[in-house]
């Protein structure tokens, strides 16, 4: 089992806190001994009341990511950073637009995590949609992992606007990491399964073509949660890292899918020629690194 961090000792940042993902970051970071900064972008510090006794060990910060100093107040005396990107509340849906508001939060955070001393660890959440589109998916002879990177022009010819945001964000960060020297690693998450999902979610953009290639994946919210402290903690963890839990690559796995997304919508018909679909997507790489990861 690999070293890691002594969580005790740790003051780490969440930002955006006010997501569901952040929340619960929050929570289970708090559970491991960390004290937390809870920066937050949508709401107030009402729903984290509940969350800690000791008000030395949660701290909750307005946050803007375009407002740097509302980050640099955060980020100062933590040693890592949990970081993942919410649409601003005036432009909440997914457009060719959304790119360049992305891209532009990412380098004001990972900028001023260059500029706090203290940081010595970024978890950047991305998403499998910065891996899956190219336009020689099908040809490959490896299945597609976090060694692949979706083609820009590829999505922006077929508006697949969240794949082409979170891999320009991604690649921004990883840029800016490399150039001022900060220790990134990346989660490129799958469509995370919450509560509240709806067939709205940009992530879903291109799901049949997702589903035929063997590349639509899900992760659980706790899943995906273990996956971003355990590669905090764990000092071998490196790169990037595919998360998740589930390929949809079955009818039925469609089927239940699409009752979620869509209670009201007709049954889909059976099609047996097309029951099952070769998976074509891996996560190795994080598995190998969770196998002994205590939650």
């Amino acid at each position: 089992m690999a070293p890691s961090f002594h969580q005790t000792a740790n003051t780490v940042c969440v930002m955006d806190a006010s997501s569901q993902l952040g929340f619960t970051l929050v929570e289970r970071l708090l559970q491991r001994g960390y004290t937390v900064h809870a920066a937050v972008q949508q709401h107030g510090e009402e729903q984290f009341n509940a969350l800690s006794a000791d008000s030395n060990k949660l701290k909750v910060f307005p946050s803007d990511p375009f407002d740097y100093q509302s980050i640099i107040d955060p980020l100062k005396g933590c040693s890592g950073l949990f970081y993942a990107f919410e649409p601003p509340r005036d432009q909440p849906n997914y457009d060719e637009y959304m790119a360049d508001v992305e891209v532009r939060a990412a380098h004001n955070v990972l900028e001023a995590c260059a500029q706090t001393e203290t940081i010595d660890k970024v978890v950047f959440t991305s998403s499998a949609t910065a891996v899956v589109w190219r336009e020689d998916r099908k040809s490959l002879d490896l299945d597609l992992d976090e060694r692949h990177w979706s083609d820009v022009n590829f999505c922006r010819k077929f508006k697949l606007w969240h794949g082409m945001s979170k891999t320009l964000a991604e690649k921004t960060a990883w840029a800016l990491a490399m150039d001022r020297g900060v220790n990134m690693v990346s989660i490129n998450a799958g469509l995370l399964m919450t509560r509240d999902l709806s067939i709205a979610h940009p992530h879903l953009i291109g799901a049949a073509e997702m589903y035929e290639d063997g590349v639509f994946v899900t992760v659980d919210l706790d899943f995906l949660v273990d996956a971003h402290i355990c590669v905090y903690e764990d000092i071998s963890s490196y790169g990037r890292y595919l998360c998740f839990n589930r390929i949809i690559h079955t009818h039925d796995d469609a089927v239940k899918l699409a009752r979620k997304l869509t209670p009201s919508a007709p049954s889909l018909p059976q099609r047996p020629d097309e029951n099952y679909i070769q998976e074509r997507i891996s996560n190795k790489k994080l598995n190998k690194l969770m196998v002994d990861f205590a939650n």
